[in-house]
C-alpha cells in the first residue's frame, strides 16, 4: 500500500513557488496543474513522463478540473472561470464569477462547469453554473467552500463548507433541491467520490478523513490524519484514499475496507496532488521544484 518514489519531473520556476489544485485529462493523457504563485497553467504528458508546457495569463490560478480533452481553471487573482481544449491549450471561453473563486468541476458530456467562489468584503460566498453558451445560474452559501465533486451522472454537485462544516449537494443543472450534510469533524475540505459504492471521503481540517453515504448523507465511518489536509484522490482500482497535507508534508494513503493507513513523505508545502489511475500519484512540490512521481497509488 506504501507509495514509491520513481522520479522528479522539474517545472521552471517552481522553486520556492506554491500549487494548487492538479488533474489528468484521460483524452489527452496530460495532467494540468494550478501553479499559482506564477499566475500560470503546469502542463505535462503522462506517457512521456516530462513537463510540456507553460500556459500563461492565470492570475492567482487556483482549481483545476479536466474530463474529455477540456480543462477548466478558476483564476482568483481574476474573479473568473477559463475554459480551455486541452488538445490545442487554447483558452476557449473566459467567464466572470464570484470573487475568489475556488473549487470547480465538470461534467463534460453536458457543457457544464460548476464553480464555488468564497467571497470578500462586499460579497457573500456562492456556488455558480456555467453553460457553454453562456446561461449561468448562482445560489448564495452557508459558508466558505472548499472543493466539489459531480455523481457519476452529472446530476448532483457535492461541495465541502468549512464553517460549519457539511457538504452542501445540490442538483445540477439549476442548483435546485440544495440539502446540508452536517459532519462530525470540523473543517471539510479536500472531496473525492467513490462512484461504485456511493461513498464521499471528506478530508477535514480538524485531522480527519470522513466517509459519507451519498443517497442518505449520513457519515458512515472516519480514520485520523497526520495533520491539515488538502486534495483529496480516491483510486477506483485501488480503493485507496490518498490525501495530501503540505504540513509536515507527506500523503496519507487510506483503505476505507479496513481502515489501515500508510505516510509517505513529500515535501514542505507540498498539498497538492493529481491522480492517473491505476497506479500513479504526481505531488507537486516547491520544494523539489516539481512534480514529485509515486507508484503503487
Amino acid at each position: 500500500m506504501a507509495l514509491k518514489a520513481i522520479g522528479t519531473i522539474a517545472i521552471r520556476g517552481s522553486a520556492g513557488s506554491s500549487f494548487d489544485h492538479g488533474a489528468f485529462d484521460p483524452a489527452t493523457r496530460r495532467i494540468f496543474v494550478a501553479h499559482t504563485g506564477r499566475d500560470r497553467v503546469e502542463v505535462i504528458d503522462h506517457d512521456g513522463g516530462r513537463h510540456i508546457a507553460t500556459l500563461p495569463g492565470f492570475a492567482e490560478a487556483a482549481g483545476v478540473v479536466a474530463d474529455g480533452g477540456e480543462v477548466l481553471v478558476t483564476n482568483r487573482g481574476g474573479a473568473s472561470l477559463a475554459w480551455l481544449d486541452a488538445r490545442t491549450l487554447k483558452t476557449q471561453a473566459v467567464f466572470e464569477t464570484g470573487a475568489n473563486p475556488n473549487g470547480v468541476a465538470i461534467v463534460a458530456k453536458q457543457g457544464l462547469a460548476i464553480v464555488a467562489s468564497i467571497g470578500d468584503d462586499g460579497r457573500g460566498a456562492k456556488l455558480e453554473v456555467f453553460e457553454r453558451d453562456g446561461r449561468h445560474r448562482a445560489v448564495e452559501l452557508p459558508g466558505r467552500p472548499r472543493w466539489c465533486m459531480t455523481d457519476h451522472a452529472g446530476e448532483r454537485v457535492f461541495l465541502a463548507i468549512r464553517d460549519p462544516s457539511m457538504v452542501l449537494v445540490a442538483e445540477l443543472p439549476d442548483l435546485t433541491g440544495i440539502e446540508h450534510w452536517k459532519l462530525p469533524v470540523g473543517g471539510a475540505h479536500g472531496l473525492d467520490i467513490d462512484h461504485d459504492r456511493g461513498r464521499l471521503y471528506v478530508a477535514c481540517d480538524d485531522r480527519a478523513l470522513v466517509e459519507v453515504d451519498i443517497d442518505s448523507g449520513a457519515p458512515r465511518n472516519q480514520w485520523p490524519l497526520a495533520g491539515a489536509p488538502d486534495v483529496t484522490f480516491f483510486n477506483p482500482v485501488t480503493n485507496l484514499v490518498h490525501v495530501a497535507m503540505g504540513e509536515p508534508g507527506l500523503v496519507d494513503s487510506i483503505d476505507p475496507r479496513t481502515g489501515h493507513s500508510d505516510w509517505t513523505k513529500t515535501g514542505a508545502g507540498a498539498h497538492t496532488t493529481a491522480l492517473v489511475a491505476p497506479d500513479k500519484l504526481y505531488v507537486f512540490s516547491p520544494v523539489h521544484g516539481g512534480a514529485l512521481v509515486f507508484k503503487g497509488a
